[in-house]
């Protein structure tokens, strides 16, 4: 009961930011969350603007977290059951970016194909025995424009999202960042490209990782077309190149205008402190 509380003061202590739309990185250790902590947790994520909860993979390497009865999707049918509205990850590859670095064109093109088709085919197992009720799906790939910045590896990567979009019954959603290799514009163009797929495309603002200088993520902000929508990081690495990943809660930079935004993660979020363990 103090948790509920300390939470509830927490989420009424907040200004109003908004966050609408809000990304969970599904990890191993929230199994120890207990039920009362996840229903705590969702009742503050809506009572903040939380509407939509976008969580990045259901399925990662050989874990599926229990499965249709495990821990996330009980806690998926708990965020349900507080309004949230549920847009469900697929399968991610543990290797995934390392395969990005070593892959030429032709290696990296069959590698997306193989790593579709078990992203589909755990789509259809997640209709089949979750039946969680969804408004999209999300494809945990990361794009960026260091491995996809030719041109024929964007093609390719065109022509396989738009067979694999036919496939889904709900909208797919997709995210990207910027490593600084193409220009503004062309990024822009390219992501653009992709949301005329019927895409629901995302771009990570890069505040947390700090790759790039704040000007020139400014730059490669004020080229997106209004129908990318932006991610903000909630959170500042503090872990140096080649370490584990480790980070620090940071406020989002929420701006508003014309693009749709997400906040990531709602681990790093005020009134997720002391319920969801930290990285």
């Amino acid at each position: 009961m103090r948790t509920f509380l300390a939470i509830c003061m927490v989420a009424l202590c907040l200004p109003a930011l908004a966050e609408q739309r809000v990304f969970y990185q599904p990890l191993n250790r929230d199994a120890g969350v207990t039920p009362a902590q996840w229903q705590q947790l969702w009742q503050a994520t809506a009572a903040q603007g939380g509407t939509t909860l976008i969580v990045q993979w259901s399925a990662y390497g050989d874990s599926d977290f229990g499965g249709a009865q495990g821990w996330l999707a009980n806690s998926l049918r708990e965020a349900r059951a507080q309004g949230l509205e549920l847009v469900l990850g697929l399968y991610m590859d543990p290797a995934y970016y390392q395969r990005l670095q070593a892959l030429d064109a032709d290696g990296l093109s069959s590698y997306w194909k193989a790593q579709l088709g078990r992203s589909l085919s755990h789509y259809q197992q997640l209709r089949e025995t979750w039946q969680l009720p969804v408004a999209g799906w999300y494809l945990p790939m990361e794009l960026d424009d260091l491995h996809f910045r030719d041109a024929s590896r964007r093609d390719a990567l065109y022509r396989q999202l738009q067979a694999f979009n036919r496939q889904l019954d709900k909208p797919l959603h997709i995210s990207a960042f910027s490593a600084g290799t193409l220009a503004p514009g062309v990024n822009g163009a390219w992501l653009d490209q992709l949301a005329g797929l019927g895409l629901t495309v995302w771009w990570q603002d890069g505040a947390g990782t700090g790759r790039l200088p704040p000007l020139v993520r400014q730059a490669y902000e004020h080229a997106l077309p209004c129908r990318v929508g932006v991610v903000r990081e909630a959170f500042r690495q503090v872990s140096a190149p080649g370490q584990s990943f480790h980070a620090e809660p940071a406020a989002p930079q929420l701006a508003g205008g014309c693009h749709a935004e997400a906040v990531f993660d709602v681990r790093y979020r005020p009134w997720a402190q002391g319920v969801l363990p930290q990285q």
